[in-house]
């Protein structure tokens, strides 16, 4: 015990075991959600469920482990569902593309993360990317992700002469993810941290209660094999060495990329690892932490690993240190016992958790500068055009382009980063092609 607390450094971060531990248990059950939510969305595009969910637990539990033991930082990771989304939605049934290939897409991102991880590029990627464009980013995907949960609960359907229409809400299935997302939106209001898990619950509870819900066989139960989906990426790999391939590979790459670069800095802040110049302690240790465990979870059999904003729940009722984080390692190993509670979560269940993560995301569109076009406009083409094309890759390659041509004509030709400008010409030929 006393090799834990002067490891972590209990002392000079004025923390201790209880406080720790209780950090680690909120932080879980704030995100536990994701166990059953990934499995589900993936299942979608013929993965097998039982095989993700293994996948999951094992690539969150490395991941978060590492995250503690070896940056000691109190972040915790798990698949991330903006990420999950445009695998599933975008690469898999937006692209056409086999869901063995496309697990192969994150596995290479994986490899160039780390890459860039321990060789100082990410820093310059980092800085050559406008902010507003990230914010534009960040909201879009939950533009996206809302879309999606919305489209899955149907609440929103297809429709012939206007694309999109309002589904039918007497439909008891649909009332079940109404009723879903009324539960989850009152418990935020209320500053519940667990807010989506107990949504979850009381869906899950109710689908039951009107016969919409099977009622599962067992609760606990040894682990399903993993190995209809482990390897496959590995198998993969020589497949995607072509346009479209390397298009996904690039937005996923991205995408893992910036929300652990946001989430890193916000945690960073709560806990004082912060430092003066912007840069986060021990920030290149998460980061790699944070590549290693997309390349685990992808060779296990799931989407891109990534840190996740839940870890801020444990740290608002005190945890500190990266021991709460190997905690978090240990409870998501636990949770593989778990997986008959993966017949009740249902499309309908998980639907209202997609649109209230969507929700949160979007709080980023205040740090957008609105009042300047050459900013508005192509932020706004980024978030119209991800949910509206289905797509968050060709949702971004539009407005950094778009951004990249309205610099140019503004006159601020010296102001746009190198890296922007190939950018531009790489989403160009996507384009073209």
């Amino acid at each position: 015990m006393r090799f834990i607390s002067n490891y972590f450094q209990f002392e000079e971060n004025n923390t201790d075991f209880k406080t720790e531990i209780i950090g680690a248990l909120t932080t879980f059950l704030t995100m536990a959600y994701a166990l059953f939510v990934i499995p589900e969305v993936l299942s979608q595009v013929g993965m097998p469920k039982e095989s993700v969910f293994v996948a999951t637990a094992l690539a969150a539990a490395s991941g978060t482990f590492i995250m503690g033991a070896f940056a000691k930082f109190p972040m915790v990771l798990a698949p991330g569902m903006g990420l999950n989304a445009f695998f599933a939605f975008g690469v898999c049934i937006g692209m056409d593309i086999p869901w063995e290939m496309a697990l192969s897409g994150v596995l290479a991102s994986g490899i160039i993360f780390i890459i860039i991880s321990v060789t100082g590029i990410r820093e310059m990627v980092i800085k050559a990317i406008p902010n507003h464009l990230k914010y534009a980013v960040t909201a879009g995907i939950g533009l996206f992700i809302a879309f999606i949960g919305l489209k899955n609960a149907g609440i929103v359907i297809a429709d012939e002469a206007t694309f999109v229409a309002l589904g039918n809400l007497i439909d008891k299935s649909v009332l079940l993810s109404i009723f879903g997302l009324a539960v989850m939106s009152i418990l935020m209001v209320k500053g519940v941290k667990t807010a989506i898990f107990l949504g979850i619950v009381c869906t899950v509870g109710a689908g039951m209660i009107f016969g919409i819900v099977e009622i599962p066989t067992a609760i606990i139960s040894m682990p399903p094999s993993v190995a209809p989906t482990f390897g496959v990426a590995v198998k993969h790999l020589k497949d995607i060495f072509n346009p479209e391939m390397m298009m996904v590979v690039f937005t996923f790459l991205f995408m893992d990329f910036f929300d652990t670069a946001g989430t890193l800095v916000a945690v960073g802040s709560k806990v004082g690892l912060l430092k003066e110049d912007g840069s986060v302690k021990n920030g290149s240790k998460a980061l790699l932490a944070d590549s290693l465990a997309t390349c685990v979870g992808a060779v296990f059999g799931t989407t891109n690993t990534t840190s996740c904003m839940e870890s801020l729940s444990g740290i608002s009722v005190g945890a500190k240190t990266g021991f709460s984080s190997v905690v978090v390692g240990v409870l998501f190993i636990v949770s593989l016992f778990f997986s008959p509670l993966l017949s009740v979560i249902t499309s309908q269940v998980t639907a209202p958790a997609l649109v209230i993560v969507g929700s949160l995301l979007c709080s980023s569109l205040s740090e957008i500068d609105w009042n300047s076009a050459e900013n508005a406009i192509p932020s706004f083409f980024i978030l119209i055009l991800m949910p509206l094309t289905y797509s968050i890759g060709e949702g971004i390659a539009f407005g950094f382009l778009a951004y990249v041509i309205l610099m140019m004509f503004k006159g601020k030709r010296k102001e746009v980063h190198p890296v922007m400008y190939g950018l531009g010409v790489l989403f160009a030929f996507y384009f073209m092609m």
